[in-house]
């Protein structure tokens, strides 16, 4: 066995290329992109992704297809902020294989990452949603019947302390104060006050209460019974009309295929959103349906023709 000290040594200036450590390419996304290049989905994204070139060269863009890999990566190894998917690039061979990029070739910043997000437009992001929901029922992989529907719930990065009063923008501190003078107490200490906000049975309302450090989050109990400023999030279907929000996938349950998402309030529940999700997910596999009669109007059709039952 060998020693740390023993392999000390200055790193070499030059390196040359050939003798650059190259990945083995990971097995789980070498037939995702056999897939995807197969079925032309380059191409397809850089024609959707056109009209969002810039008129003057600037700073170097990040292609359509790396942008949207980039984000299946995302989703595969669960990293929700972009900074989190630009250092798994950074660190991953078998990642830059995935994107096509070099070892010579510097993988996207988190920076870069989120301009991109911001410039493609919602509608542009469901054409691609749409058109990988058509590779996967060509391959037999979203067959549409049986969809569950479930929400998450994500922390807003605001605290409770920041929020104020609607009607007069009195914080909860100062509310909490005023309560306990009503009560007796001229001087209340923070114990007094948090024993006099436990007491109350109704503490805290979205309608009477916002935060003053972010207007989408809403007031919310966590699932471990925590009450915190959250919103849902995920792929929007109208996001100039939604506040504080929660991500509401639908899957298909025979393959675990994402069908359809909708963003909804944080402050409603399930049982209330659950039929617009269920909406846009028959939506969806009615289009693939109408896609595969098109397309194959002879063969046997690998979504169910009757939607989802």
């Amino acid at each position: 066995m060998g020693t740390r000290k023993s392999r000390e040594r200055q790193e070499d200036l030059w390196v040359t290329y050939a003798d650059m450590a190259v990945g083995p390419g990971h097995p789980f996304y070498i037939r995702p992109n056999e897939l995807l290049d197969g079925a032309g989905f380059d191409a397809f994204v850089e024609k959707q992704c056109t009209r969002f070139h810039a008129d003057k060269l600037g700073r170097p863009g990040l292609t359509p297809g790396i942008y949207f890999r980039s984000l299946m990566i995302g989703y595969f190894e669960g990293i929700e902020a972009e900074r989190g998917i630009a250092w798994r690039l950074k660190d991953s061979l078998s990642l830059r294989r995935f994107l096509s990029i070099a070892l010579d070739e510097d993988t996207p910043d988190h920076s870069t990452i989120s301009r991109t997000r911001r410039l493609i437009d919602v509608e542009t992001h469901r054409q691609v949603f749409s058109w990988v929901l058509g590779l996967l029922a060509g391959q037999g992989l979203l067959l549409g019947k049986r969809i569950g529907i479930d929400a998450t719930t994500l922390e807003a990065n605001a605290a409770m302390r920041s929020i104020v009063r609607r009607d007069s923008g009195e914080s909860y501190e100062e509310f909490l104060t005023g309560l306990a003078k009503a009560s007796g107490i001229e001087t209340p200490t923070r114990e007094q006050m948090a024993q006099l906000d436990r007491k109350r049975k109704k503490r805290t309302s979205n309608k009477e209460w916002k935060s003053t450090t972010d207007a989408d989050a809403r007031i919310a109990k966590m699932k471990n019974g925590r009450t915190h400023m959250a919103y849902k999030a995920g792929i929007p279907t109208d996001r100039s009309s939604s506040v504080g929000w929660k991500a509401e996938h639908a899957v298909d349950m025979e393959s675990g295929a994402v069908v359809a998402v909708t963003l909804q309030g944080a402050d409603l529940g399930d049982t209330t959103t659950v039929k617009e999700t269920l909406a846009e997910a028959a939506i969806s596999v009615a289009e693939l349906v109408e896609r595969e009669a098109d397309l194959h109007p002879e063969a046997e059709p690998k979504v169910n023709v009757d939607g989802i039952e």
